[in-house]
């Protein structure tokens, strides 16, 4: 929020951590200088009303300034220093006392280890069994290629002595000049 504050005037976050800046003149008798002022105080509220959620300004629009405003707005969300220091002694009351808790992942492993049934252990079997099926497959796979090579040739000599019995296909002698039809064009 404050660069935000900062980047429309630098004297808007000035005007939200110290409070409005003060004209002591009458209305009638305000200069440029007080009326920059005031215009700085509406800014400093306008922006921070623009950027709060209807909730939040819900609970600030009664606030007469705009460090006013951010108080309620600290408290609210970071509490007084009292309550911030309160906060701070049990965190470091339960870092000190840190132990598992009952439902935590790590008591469910150490639970499982001692009842022998890791799943680490397990997954890692599963991983052997699926990289020896993968192997066996690939053994299979190569097989069936050579197998399927085997047969590709096989048949082309049963072709081959078919064709000779029925004396369509010389072997050794090519097939006859067959023109194509783009060739007759």
């Amino acid at each position: 929020m404050e660069y935000f504050l900062q980047g429309h005037d630098y004297m808007i976050w000035s005007i939200v951590e110290e409070g409005d800046l003060l004209v002591t003149n009458a209305k009638a008798q305000w200069t440029d200088e007080d009326r920059r002022k005031i215009s700085l105080n509406f800014k400093a509220k306008s922006i921070m009303c623009c950027a709060l959620s209807k909730k939040e300004f819900n609970r600030v629009s009664a606030c007469k300034s705009a460090m006013e405003m951010w108080e309620k707005l600290r408290i609210t969300y970071e509490g007084t220093d009292k309550v911030k220091e309160t906060r701070i002694d049990i965190l470091v009351t339960q870092y000190e006392r840190f132990q598992m808790q009952s439902g935590s992942l790590m008591a469910h492993e150490i639970n499982m280890e001692r009842l022998g049934e890791s799943s680490s252990r397990k997954k890692q079997s599963n991983a052997l069994k699926a990289n020896e099926d993968i192997s066996e497959e690939s053994l299979d796979n190569s097989e069936s290629i050579k197998d399927s090579d085997d047969e590709e040739a096989m048949l082309s000599r049963r072709l081959q002595r078919i064709l000779v019995k029925k004396k369509k296909f010389h072997v050794g002698k090519s097939f006859p000049d067959v023109q194509s039809p783009l060739q007759s064009l």
